[in-house]
């Protein structure tokens, strides 16, 4: 790789680490050529990247970004994974590790909080923002459901009681 070459990577992971929801830096030595795509075309379905740099590199495009404390993760066989959003990344890079144990998280990043492998996996197991969604709407309809059934329920009682006595009397 030339000089060239080198300082456009720099740069381009430099704007990565700086616009990116969450860094994810795990060692991925013994991986074979297939299990390292299958985890990259796993992370391009979700919407993150997976990227192998030079360690050397990797630091100084960490330089003077919200991020810098992870450079100590870069030592042996690295590879980033990152993505916009901040569950994509953990969560694909942990479920990944899970199924394969060649994978090993070190650590990572969101935004200016460092992360240990721990939190990564903590990360990864938070529900993403459509199933908070999901359970935000629950809640706020729970109360119109309620008020609806509560509402409805002293007439359903009033035609239960007719009912009742309509058949005493046929019984009769």
């Amino acid at each position: 790789m030339d000089r060239a070459a080198k300082q456009e990577l720099v740069t381009t992971l430099h704007d990565v680490f700086k616009d990116t929801g969450v860094i994810v830096v795990a060692h991925y030595a013994g991986m074979t050529v297939a299990q390292m795509t299958d985890f990259r075309k796993r992370m391009k379905e979700a919407g993150g990247t997976v990227k192998v740099a030079k360690n050397t590199l990797a630091v100084l495009a960490l330089k003077e970004t919200n991020s810098e404390g992870i450079s100590k993760l870069f030592k042996g066989q690295t590879v980033i994974a990152y993505s916009s959003d901040p569950m994509v990344a953990a969560r694909i890079a942990v479920k990944y590790s899970r199924e394969n144990e060649k994978l090993v998280i070190l650590g990572g990043a969101m935004g200016s909080n460092i992360l240990d492998s721990a939190s990564v996996k903590a990360l990864a197991d938070l529900p993403s923002l459509d199933e908070l969604r999901a359970k935000l709407i629950g809640l706020l309809n729970a109360p119109a459901t309620k008020i609806a059934r509560t509402i409805k329920e002293p007439r359903a009682k009033l035609a239960r009681v007719i009912q009742a006595q309509a058949s005493k009397g046929e019984a009769a």
